[in-house]
């Protein structure tokens, strides 16, 4: 098949740190191709993603400012400028006569457009229905949906909106046997529903040395708790990192979609400590491949530190290829591409 790859057009894709859409995003279509597929990224100008064929769009400064960021107050209104992208791309998605479409954009104006395209189109719902507008197109498509979990489903199902689960997968790795360090890692989005601030603080008193990689999303939260992640490192590097650390924590203060994170923690051996919520529970084997606490308990989150430092990183890994690989996540999208 040609398929097209639709990637969020707020910011130029690139080599991603841990989680994440951008990473996904990537990752989905390296697997796709791999597969003996065509694929294509759509995408805004700057993008780089090494070995992948890209068609970039220029996108406005404003289209920014359609960046979703849970827990915050969404876009007053509709970005014109955003509506300009995505018509852009899906221009160059017609003249280059894809067979079929995956969309993974959470706007209205992604989903909206889509509509007209001579193609099969699925479009994938990344985040719970947290936006009105989005949901409201999503309830009027006739297009099909996908989400990320079955939790997501759920959410979505509540919000009148029926969607089929094609879980996430992470790519299959080997980041070595690194010494494990009283580290832990704490990485995705620097946002208060992530509680990175949280996780910093539990990670401390657990004895343990935080590791903040990821992007500030609400720089307002990032300086009130002074959240400062560490420099950027090339994948294989940060896989490394994150296999020589204790744990990974995520305290989430929200209904977690899935927990890529997790995932990629998992695929490097290191246990993950979380609260069970939202995807949650479908990523981490709690016992095997990591410590599921019930939700605000932070006494019950550190004695969970200490329970997932002993638990088998081998079993932790076999786990993890067996359930979170991006190879059955890519084979999930064959089959519902080619449908």
């Amino acid at each position: 098949m040609r398929i097209a790859v639709v990637a969020p057009p707020v910011t130029p894709l690139a080599e991603a740190q841990l989680g994440g859409a951008q990473a996904f995003v990537a990752d989905l279509a390296r697997a796709l191709q791999v597969r003996g597929h065509q694929v294509t990224v759509y995408c805004s100008e700057g993008s780089a993603l090494p070995g992948l064929s890209l068609r970039t769009v220029p996108v406005a400064d404003t289209v920014a400012g359609a960046l979703v960021m849970p827990g915050a107050q969404a876009a007053t209104g509709p970005i014109p400028e955003l509506r300009d992208a995505f018509q852009r791309m899906f221009e160059l998605v017609v003249a280059d006569g894809a067979d079929a479409v995956s969309q993974h954009s959470f706007d209205a104006e992604a989903i909206d457009l889509a509509e007209e395209l001579p193609m099969a189109v699925l479009h994938t719902l990344h985040l719970p229905p947290i936006v009105p507008a989005v949901v409201a197109v999503a309830r009027a498509t006739r297009r099909r949906l996908a989400t990320v979990s079955a939790a997501a489903a759920r959410s979505w199902a509540e919000a009148g909106v029926a969607c089929e689960v094609i879980r996430n997968g992470v790519p299959v790795f080997d980041a070595g046997r690194p010494p494990v360090l009283p580290e832990a890692m704490i990485a995705g989005r620097i946002s208060p529903e992530k509680a990175t601030h949280v996780a910093v603080e539990l990670a401390r008193r657990a004895g343990l040395r935080p590791r903040v990689f990821g992007t500030v999303y609400d720089a307002g939260y990032a300086r009130v708790h002074d959240l400062r992640p560490e420099a950027r490192l090339p994948r294989p590097q940060l896989w490394r990192v994150l296999a020589g650390c204790a744990v990974t924590l995520m305290p989430v203060e929200w209904d977690e979609p899935f927990g890529l994170v997790a995932a990629e923690s998992q695929m490097a051996g290191t246990p993950v400590v979380a609260y069970r919520c939202g995807g949650l529970p479908e990523v981490v084997e709690d016992g095997v491949g990591g410590i599921l606490i019930e939700p605000g308990n932070q006494a019950a989150f550190l004695r969970g530190i200490a329970a997932a430092r002993v638990l088998d990183r081998e079993a932790i890994r076999a786990s993890a290829r067996r359930r979170l690989s991006m190879d059955v996540c890519a084979a999930a999208y064959e089959r519902a591409l080619a449908a």
